[in-house]
């Protein structure tokens, strides 16, 4: 799994990782969007990191709905510095979508779907970029489009 350096063009290996308690000092809302601390025992979560590094670059939290056979993105942050036009790397986020369509994908076979509740702004994005289907109030990827974009960011 890579990131791409936006001004150079090189790729860095990166890893996704459960999140860890000591992790939450590293966490502030300016760079990070919300109150992560909140989350815990609400959602599983994991960040994201350059591979030997403790930056944390990306953050997710997934709640598993298994009578449903979904997996939702509840939270989804990339690092305030990589946002945007002048954003540092690229693919963070298409990294922890595909981690989560993974996931789904381990667990419930060819039945998997993620899903997530996008703010308003960011719907068609999440649409154009990924190939989101819409679902009403959610955003969801299944089938060969969630295959799509695993295989575009994992491997």
């Amino acid at each position: 799994m890579v990131i791409t350096e936006v001004t150079t063009a090189r790729k860095l290996a990166v890893v996704i990782e459960p999140l860890e308690d000591k992790d939450f000092r590293l966490i502030t809302k300016k760079r990070h969007s919300f109150d992560w601390k909140k989350e815990r025992g609400i959602s599983n979560l994991f960040k994201l990191i350059v591979q030997g590094e403790a930056d944390i670059l990306g953050l997710l939290a997934i709640i598993d709905y298994p009578r449903e056979f979904r997996m939702q993105i509840r939270l989804l942050s990339v690092s305030r510095e990589n946002l945007g036009k002048m954003k540092k790397y690229e693919g963070i986020a298409g990294c922890l979508i595909a981690f989560a369509g993974r996931m789904a994908v381990s667990k419930y076979f060819e039945q998997a779907c993620i899903s997530l509740i996008p703010k308003t702004e960011l719907r068609n994005h999440y649409k154009s970029k990924y190939g989101m289907t819409d679902g009403g109030a959610q955003l969801f990827l299944e089938g060969s489009l969630l295959q799509a974009i695993i295989k575009k960011y994992l491997t």
